[in-house]
């Protein structure tokens, strides 16, 4: 799915380390804080896993208006150690856990998700990646369900005191 409007305003590429505080910032700005990844942890998942941080930055002022994240791991359900422990990222991992899909206010109601989403099930796919497995709460359930997650039902995730649905979408 190519939104023309959406390649023009955006270029989507792997983070650079020298965006890091900017990330946190929009992790900040789009999670509430019992949510939100804490800015040194935010720091260290770069620092693992670059290459696997997806950013949609604005043409016109070059600040990322969204991102999608999160650890490459053989494990198959998510646990909460994966938002606190870039240590356990596996380069050759089969599946991904995904831990911050985020767009600033601004730039939602757009299809950017979506596209982020898309962009980086394709990018994960050709390297060989099976499956990205995330947790959302209940509100957000359906949002994942269209862009192609199967809901498994309650996770054992309590991050941030909440309850969570653990989604998968198989690559």
């Amino acid at each position: 799915m190519k939104d023309k409007n959406i390649e023009e305003q955006f270029e989507f590429r792997s983070v650079r380390t020298e965006e890091t505080e900017e990330a946190a910032a929009l992790e900040q700005k789009c999670f509430p804080p019992n949510e939100a990844c804490a800015p040194q942890f935010m720091k260290e998942r770069i620092q693992a896993a670059s290459e696997i941080f997806l950013v949609a930055t604005d043409r016109k002022n070059g600040k990322i208006a969204g991102f999608l994240n999160g650890i490459a791991t053989e494990e198959k359900h998510l646990r909460d150690e994966v938002f606190t422990d870039a240590s356990l990222h596996d380069s050759k991992g089969k599946n991904i856990m995904l831990t911050g899909l985020a767009v600033l206010p601004d730039y939602r109601g757009q299809g950017l998700a979506r596209e982020l989403v898309e962009r980086y099930a394709q990018r994960e796919r050709q390297k060989g990646r099976k499956r990205l497995i995330l947790t959302c709460l209940e509100e957000k359930v359906e949002m994942y369900r269209k862009f192609g997650f199967q809901d498994l039902g309650l996770s054992g995730s309590v991050w941030g005191g909440e309850e969570w649905h653990e989604m998968v979408r198989e690559l």
